[in-house]
């Protein structure tokens, strides 16, 4: 005669099948939030010019921006790793030369006409935003040198974060930086990833989305 193991109601089995389906999405590992970090000196309140996601062009100029040309690419999310979709995303940088067009700026490196500096995005239904821009230089400041970094104000539908994004293949200036330092721990969340030559991401984890 065959043996049968032990009988098992449904209310239990439902039960253990609901647990097994739902400890990979307990232990999944949610993102860390993005470190808050000063908006600096330089938020460009009046500027007038374009504000697309490509700061190398300016539309009625035949050149392009100076300095190398790079690709960033990222998402918004909520602290569950949710896409934020809709967030607003206003960013700026200093040029190849490590010059900011603000006239709080008092460094002596020139300006570029044909560089943009600026601008302001909304991310799609993904989350999802892209910028073509060059690579900002490390410059001179009164806090010490500063690596290359770019300044980042999002807002999503609860949660509003100024951010700097580092870059990783700056790892010295990095070290030396005292704003990327005082990041602590939460530094990897500033720091952008290579993605090839010329092309970096970086996802952008709100507290509330």
């Amino acid at each position: 005669m065959r043996e049968f193991g032990p009988i098992i109601s449904r209310r239990t089995f439902a039960a253990g099948a609901a647990a097994a389906f739902a400890a990979p999405s307990a232990l999944a590992a949610t993102p860390p939030i993005t470190e808050e970090s000063p908006m600096g000196p330089f938020y460009p309140g009046h500027y007038k010019g374009e504000s697309d996601f490509d700061l190398t062009r300016i539309k009625g100029r035949a050149k392009r921006a100076q300095g190398t040309i790079i690709e960033v690419t990222g998402r918004v999310l909520d602290r569950l790793g949710n896409p934020v979709r809709g967030a607003k995303l206003e960013l700026w940088q200093c040029n190849a030369a490590g010059r900011y067009a603000h006239p709080s700026d008092v460094a002596t490196a020139p300006l570029d006409p044909d560089f943009q500096g600026f601008a302001s995005l909304v991310t799609d239904r993904d989350g999802g935003w892209r910028i073509v821009t060059v690579k900002p230089a490390a410059y001179d400041s009164p806090i010490g040198r500063r690596t290359p970094h770019i300044h980042w104000d999002v807002r999503g539908r609860a949660h509003r974060l100024t951010a700097q994004m580092y870059f990783p293949d700056e790892a010295e200036g990095n070290a030396t930086d005292t704003l990327y330092r005082q990041l602590g721990a939460g530094a990897a969340t500033s720091l952008a990833r290579a993605e090839g030559a010329g092309r970096y991401a970086w996802d952008i984890v709100l507290m509330d989305g």
